[in-house]
């Protein structure tokens, strides 16, 4: 049996093949499109039962004593965080007296900066009438709240300025004290002394002014900020689109889904490592791909894909056909993910031989399909696996097995000694690949080919085994004579050392 791989080096197979990866997501379409359709659905269903609650919003300008054109907005969103306190909650509760708690309040409204000086409240309530009160109340308290702390301000400021003012008059008053005290007749050092006095009362008088000054700029501007602080949109209820939400909500469920259907696909494509592409299935299983048939086409197919799909089968017919009339030993179909498919191949290819002569398949599938349906006029004779032992030698026969998970391996030698593989395209991984091949070698079975069912439409890659041994349709090696059972010769390859099969990627690598 042909068990090489391609000789690839390590360095030419990537750690992760985008090529397959693609390959695989795409191939599990049903389950992202699936995600995507299922997001859809949760985001149109949740606009639908579960609607926004009445909400009102209102602006609000607020002015600030420290407003500069550079800022970052850091006034504006200390706004915001003293909007949700439970000192502007409790105030709003209390004009539209209700018994609520300040910080079950906090919950139902939020405050946004729109600019450095613009304030938006947004409010819900269980009606619309409720919101807009709510959002009234709320703003009329934030303004006053920010009223109350500027006029606090401007007065600290202004009661500051003006104990400096005092001090500095009472300095004052002991410095005119000790001019009055002086007389104009005296020594030159006396006169030196009270032109000190003087420079130091009218430094004293130059600042109490301007303490006066200040007090007064202080009272002056907290108008201007009162003033410039106001509700500049009336509360109003939100008007809420269903279909417009609808469609938001789809299209957010309709890309979550996708994304989260596409990962998964990618993760347990990965994780999986279900060979797809020619490339891989051959090399896992030391055998070329000789032919492939395309998935089965639906009802809902159009007609030159099925005339493409039964050109497919007609050739594949011929293809098995000439390669058991050609074996001078008994050929058999072993399948992997694809029984059904198997069993009608087989069947397609005993009644292009049956029109020759007497013909017989060995039906060792699961359920035996075969063996249990209807006999139709031209079709060969399908016998159960457990009389396959019983049939002659010389009889021309075709078996058909399964090398699927819990297939009894010593039995495969009775269905035919040589052997052509079914396997349909992301059904087996690259471990149980493997193992087939490694049990087919135990039992000396050589592979002639594998048929690829299902393949991917736009695989461009090659499935044949230029460097392995030539075991493909094109050319089999002849078999030396040696006796059977029966005492009659049987041709047999000539001794040749099979290649190793690798246990797994790495070591294949």
């Amino acid at each position: 049996m042909t068990t090489s791989t391609t000789s690839e080096s390590p360095a030419a197979r990537p750690l992760l093949d985008l090529h397959a990866l693609v390959v695989a997501v795409r191939r599990r379409r049903r389950l992202w499109c699936s995600l995507a359709l299922l997001g859809l659905l949760i985001g149109v269903s949740v606009a639908v039962v579960l609607p926004p609650p009445p909400t009102a919003v209102t602006k609000v300008l607020v002015a600030h004593q420290g407003d500069q054109p550079n800022d970052t907005g850091t006034l504006i969103r200390t706004d915001v965080a003293l909007l949700t306190t439970t000192r502007i909650a409790g105030k709003a509760l209390q004009a539209l007296k209700s018994p609520h708690k300040p910080e079950d309040f906090m919950q139902d409204y939020r405050g946004s900066g729109l600019t450095n000086n613009l304030l938006q409240i947004d409010v819900t309530g269980t009606s619309d009438a409720q919101a807009v009160a709510r959002a009234k109340a709320l703003a009329d308290a934030f303004v006053a709240d920010h009223v109350r702390r500027i006029r606090d301000a401007a007065n600290a400021e202004a009661r500051a300025l003006l104990d400096q003012r005092d001090r500095m008059r009472g300095e004052l008053a002991k410095v005119n004290e000790a001019i009055g005290g002086r007389s104009p007749e005296g020594d030159p050092k006396a006169s030196a002394s009270v032109e000190s006095l003087f420079a130091r009362r009218a430094l004293l008088n130059s600042r109490i002014a301007d303490f006066d000054q200040r007090a007064a700029e202080a009272r002056t501007s907290t108008p201007k900020l009162i003033a410039g602080t106001q509700i500049v949109d009336d509360p109003r209820a939100v008007q809420h689109s269903l279909p417009k939400a609808a469609a938001i909500n789809a299209a957010i469920g309709l890309v979550l889904g996708l994304a989260i259907g596409l990962a998964l696909a990618a993760v347990g494509s990965v994780v999986a490592d279900r060979p797809v592409l020619r490339r891989e299935i051959a090399a896992n299983l030391g055998a070329s791909v000789i032919a492939e048939l395309p998935r089965a086409p639906r009802l809902s197919a159009r007609l030159w894909q099925r005339k493409r799909t039964r050109a497919a089968r007609e050739r594949l017919t011929a293809t098995l056909a000439r390669t058991v009339r050609d074996c001078a030993e008994p050929v058999s179909l072993l399948e992997l993910g694809c029984a059904r498919t198997a069993s009608v191949i087989a069947l397609d290819a005993g009644r292009a031989l049956a029109a020759e002569g007497a013909m017989t398949i060995i039906d060792a599938l699961p359920g035996q399909e075969l063996a249990n349906s209807r006999q139709q006029p031209g079709d060969p004779t399908v016998v159960s696996g457990e009389r396959a032992a019983a049939l002659p030698h010389q009889a021309r026969r075709l078996g058909v097995g399964s090398v699927a998970p819990g297939t009894a391996w010593t039995d495969l030698q009775y269905l035919g000694s040589q052997t052509v593989l079914v396997v349909r395209a992301g059904h087996g991984s690259a471990a149980w690949l493997h193992t087939v091949a490694r049990q087919l070698a135990d039992q000396r079975i050589p592979v002639i080919g594998v048929v690829l069912i299902d393949p991917d439409p736009r695989d461009r890659t090659d499935g044949t085994l230029w460097d392995g041994l030539l075991t493909a349709l094109r050319g089999h090696h002849e078999r030396l004579p040696r006796p059977n059972e029966t005492g009659q010769l049987r041709t047999e390859r000539p001794s040749m050392p099979a290649a190793r099969v690798p246990d797994s990627d790495q070591e294949a690598r």
